[in-house]
């Protein structure tokens, strides 16, 4: 059969979109793609200028085994472990009780406190560098990994609660008065009600924290200076002053720091995707 003329018209736009689907890809995808291609070169390779070409001696199980070995590699894992789990857990239970409490009570305040809140979101963290350097230093939190968790929960509580309360908000009001009529006490309610309810979203915020955390490097860089306590963002750039020329390390390093975010992502890729569209359908 031949196409209609609403086909007809269309197949050019298919076409054209789909072009651009996979020309986004490839540049999305190129400097991982370099990254990783660099990871598996020789020496020789790099000290030729083969930086975009087919690797002619592959090294991809040696470079990855020197990483473990010959550097601090494990250490910095286990400290940005350290860092990011409490503040992850920190941050997302800290901003679900404050996001139940703006969308679920009403006090004197509310508003100002959410517009509070919407607010810092916008402040460019790089101005508070030396203020927060300074408080760490005088509070003896400097170089420690309790000063990066504690200072990790009170930016990332600014946006997750703005998150939890737009969620929260849209729960059913009936549902909750309904069980504080039953004599139901608020902590009950929070813990067998809005919690499952808010579960996707619960998921959703816990995997994009998990990433902010995790790949932050300012705050690894400002606040941390030894390799006790160094997460792996910092770890990786301190590589570069013991490895001049081994960019294959550091490389290999790069991929290793970056498949923890994306296995919790397809680990948790249900409940993220279910979290994001939560309320999408609502009218």
């Amino acid at each position: 059969m031949f196409p209609t003329p609403i086909e007809k018209r269309s197949l050019p736009f298919n076409i054209s979109y789909r072009v651009a689907v996979w020309i986004a890809l490839i540049l999305w995808l190129l400097p991982l793609i370099a990254v990783l291609l660099t990871s598996a070169r020789s020496t020789a390779d790099l000290n030729a200028g083969n930086y975009w070409g087919i690797p002619t001696q592959w090294m991809l199980v040696q470079n990855y085994e020197q990483v473990f070995t010959q550097t601090p590699m494990l250490r910095y894992l286990l400290n940005s472990i350290i860092i990011t789990v409490p503040a992850v857990i920190g941050a997302v239970s800290l901003s679900t009780l404050a996001g139940y409490s703006l969308a679920k009570f009403k006090f004197r305040g509310r508003m100002g406190l959410f517009a509070t809140f919407i607010a810092g979101n916008f402040v460019p963290f790089q101005i508070l560098m030396i203020p927060v350097r300074d408080l760490t230093i005088h509070m003896g939190l400097y170089d420690t990994a309790s000063g990066l968790i504690l200072f990790h929960i009170a930016f990332q509580t600014g946006f997750c609660t703005l998150f939890m309360r737009n969620f929260i908000v849209g729960l059913p009001d009936e549902l909750i008065e309904a069980a504080r009529v039953e004599g139901v006490s608020e902590w009950k309610i929070f813990r067998h009600i809005v919690l499952p309810l808010v579960r996707p979203a619960l998921a959703a915020l816990a995997v994009l924290i998990f990433t902010f955390v995790w790949n932050d490097y300012f705050w690894a860089l400002v606040l941390v200076q030894s390799d006790d306590v160094r997460p792996i963002t910092a770890g990786i750039a301190a590589l570069k002053g013991q490895w001049m020329a081994s960019w294959q390390l550091i490389s290999a390093g790069s991929i290793v720091a970056a498949l923890p975010p994306v296995m919790l992502f397809f680990a948790m890729q249900r409940h993220f995707i279910a979290g994001l569209t939560l309320g999408a359908t609502k009218g």
